[in-house]
């Protein structure tokens, strides 16, 4: 039974039906009421049967009796996220999404996920974790467990947890083991499809080999990171900065032991620092790129993200940075895959 069957009833149901389906979805209380089509006609809690009941009303009567008939809905596609996080901040847990025909299509369950990114999802799974031999022998890097499920599982379970319903994955080496793992989706709520490179692409050239985007807004993400980054956070920066692109960040730290002369030309002393600390920012492997951005990245070429990066410079668009200011881990290494291993005894992902 998916979301939307949980929670939706018809109105012709009688009321010891809806009472009872009440019951099985406690604590999550909350049915709304449609017609044959699907389409909202009103919501209803154990409150407003109880109240029903005080009221004189009995199982016998009509259902409709007992509905609230203006439930706060969420229209498809028209939403941002000060909206819903506005819906969490009044305690509102559980909503409708609707069509541009009042028609429930889906359902947002704040305790399942924080909130509805508009944008779809594409990782990438297919290399072959040459540095992590012998454990890639037999297994591809994104599978490998970190804790107990896969390095790529993490990555897939934060993006569905803040809405993204549509996710692609590009495999090659040992990629069937992955499709196996994941199907279509449907076991966790989501949809899953597959593209395959028949010759290395780079880091981003296989996205063109996915048949449809639905968002203008795509994530693209190595599936071999482990990261808490704020998804809500960096996509609302990314919207906020008008970009057409955005790239996370890393902060990587250089301590010299030594006092820096700063010297002009003339090799004057300008200035003195002792013992400096210089900051830099490291691509994390994880971006937000407008759609039309696609049109740039050649076919069926050898093509990274890194040349994308470039291009959009080029051509005067606005990139933007996003600083991680949680937890990243590119798991490369053998001593990375180690550090994971621990670091996931104390972290949340």
């Amino acid at each position: 039974m998916n979301i939307v069957e949980k929670h939706v009833i018809l109105y012709t149901q009688s009321v010891r039906e809806a009472l009872i389906k009440l019951d099985l979805i406690a604590p999550s209380s909350i049915l709304f009421i449609v017609d044959g089509q699907n389409k909202l006609i009103g919501s209803l809690t154990d409150g407003d049967l109880r109240r029903g009941f005080i009221k004189g009303l009995g199982f016998e009567d009509k259902l409709l009796d007992f509905v609230k008939s203006t439930p706060v809905s969420i229209k498809e596609n028209e939403f941002d996220l000060d909206q819903l996080e506005q819906f969490r901040i009044n305690l509102l847990k559980i909503i409708p999404i609707v069509n541009d025909n009042n028609i429930i299509v889906d359902i947002l369950d704040f305790n399942l996920r924080r909130t509805l990114i508009p944008a779809d999802a594409i990782l990438m799974a297919g290399g072959e974790g040459k540095r992590l031999r012998p454990l890639t022998e037999n297994t591809p890097k994104p599978l490998l467990k970190v804790g107990d499920k896969p390095i790529i599982e993490y990555n897939i379970d934060r993006l569905i947890n803040v809405g993204i319903k549509n996710i692609n994955l590009s495999i090659n080496y040992l990629g069937d083991q992955i499709v196996e793992y994941f199907g279509d989706g449907s076991a966790k709520g989501v949809g899953i499809k597959y593209v395959r490179e028949d010759k290395p692409l780079g880091t981003i050239g296989s996205i063109l080999l996915v048949d449809q985007f639905c968002n203008e807004d795509i994530i693209v993400m190595n599936s071999d990171l482990l990261t808490n980054i704020d998804f809500t956070d960096f996509f609302r920066t990314y919207q906020e900065s008008e970009a057409d692109m955005a790239v996370a960040a890393t902060s990587y730290h250089i301590d010299v032991p030594y006092a820096v002369l700063e010297v002009g030309d003339n090799k004057q002393v300008k200035s003195l620092k002792e013992k400096p600390r210089y900051t830099y920012y490291s691509n994390a492997g994880i971006y937000i790129i407008k759609k039309k951005l696609l049109n740039i990245i050649p076919e069926n070429q050898f093509y990274d993200i890194t040349d994308l990066m470039e291009r959009v410079l080029e051509m005067n668009l606005k990139l933007v940075t996003y600083p991680i200011n949680g937890y990243w881990l590119d798991v490369g290494k053998h001593e990375d895959f180690k550090k994971a291993q621990e670091d996931i005894k104390h972290i949340k992902l």
